[in-house]
């Protein structure tokens, strides 16, 4: 008898982590939109907008697709630092670690450039690559379209490879060194499989959050890569934030009636403790080619949320009303 409730009670865990819950659309949004509020000095302009992630100090990097495409602006948007010019054939992930330095991929490849990751400090001096330029692949020191890292506590980081199509769909893990640990993935749409694994982050308790972008859902990993659960509603998730205290920013770029009937497409933000959603900012842009953002972060109180617009070419603010 008690094996039999053992049973019962893991099926309805195995159950419940997959259960198929709609992002609703119905919800607050008491934030309202602050334009053209980042400016670029002369000669420069903006290109496709991917990344954005602030450093804790009150100033804000930028990973876009123009020349020079890391840049750095202080709490006004005045622009007080850029580099990396001619460096990166697609610029996608951006992450900032716990001693500030960032964390990029480069998610294609072309003319011996890109399919690598890069750890650089925040003058642009390179600290540690991973990935052989221009070369496409899925070994152990290869990489076929990375999206996105997440870094550990003790230093290990995590590589979300792949970006649809003919490119990977696994996470990398690697020790703080560089050595390659392990993988899991492969391109499908169950538990631990991927369709353009887009964005990943990793919450208080050092679980790894990943946004299974193709597929529609968050997946939810311990370190060791074993499956935990998989949330539906928090929207298409291009871009994934997640704040000191669990508070979880989802960006949804993709939804429409072909991809995820009945889904906007905007900001869902909520919970990475319990997965509820409280808040939606949604994409307001009359024309359905051109989404809000693909990239989301906020600051540590949520009183400020930042978007990254890739086909708007343009990066978004938000403030509380």
């Amino acid at each position: 008898m008690l094996r039999f409730s053992l049973a019962l009670m893991m099926a309805l865990v195995s159950r419940a982590a997959t259960i198929d819950v709609k992002a609703t659309n119905n919800l607050p949004n008491p934030y309202r939109a602050v334009e053209n509020w980042a400016q670029l000095p002369a000669g420069m302009q903006w290109g496709q907008v991917i990344q954005v992630q602030p450093d804790g100090h009150g100033n804000l990097w930028v990973f876009h697709r123009s020349d020079p495409p890391i840049l750095k602006f202080d709490s006004t948007g005045k622009l007080i630092k850029s580099f990396g010019a001619g460096m990166f054939v697609q610029a996608h992930g951006l992450t900032l670690d716990r001693d500030g330095n960032l964390w990029v991929t480069d998610a294609q490849g072309k003319d011996g450039k890109g399919q690598q990751v890069f750890k650089m400090d925040q003058d642009g001096k390179i600290l540690m690559t991973l990935g052989k330029a221009g070369v496409a692949g899925a070994g152990h020191d290869t990489f076929n379209g990375p999206c996105g890292v997440a870094i550990a506590p003790n230093g290990d980081f995590f590589v979300a490879d792949g970006h649809g199509n003919d490119t990977n769909a696994r996470i990398v893990k690697f020790s703080k060194d560089g050595n390659y640990i392990k993988e899991w993935g492969k391109k499908g749409s169950g538990p631990s499989e991927f369709d353009t694994p887009h964005s990943i982050v990793m919450d208080s308790k050092g679980r790894l959050l990943v946004a299974d972008r193709g597929n529609s859902r968050i997946q939810i990993f311990d370190q060791e890569g074993k499956f935990l659960s998989e949330w539906k509603q928090f929207g298409r998730p291009s871009g994934l934030y997640i704040t000191k205290n669990d508070t979880l920013y989802s960006v949804d770029s993709q939804s429409d009636d072909k991809t995820n009937p009945g889904v906007k497409r905007g900001i869902r933000i909520g919970s990475a403790k319990d997965g509820s959603v409280k808040m939606f900012i949604p994409d307001m842009n009359a024309d359905p080619a051109i989404a809000l953002a693909e990239g989301v972060s906020a600051d540590d109180k949520g009183d400020v949320i930042y978007a990254a617009g890739v086909s708007s070419m343009a990066l978004h603010k938000y403030v509380k009303r």
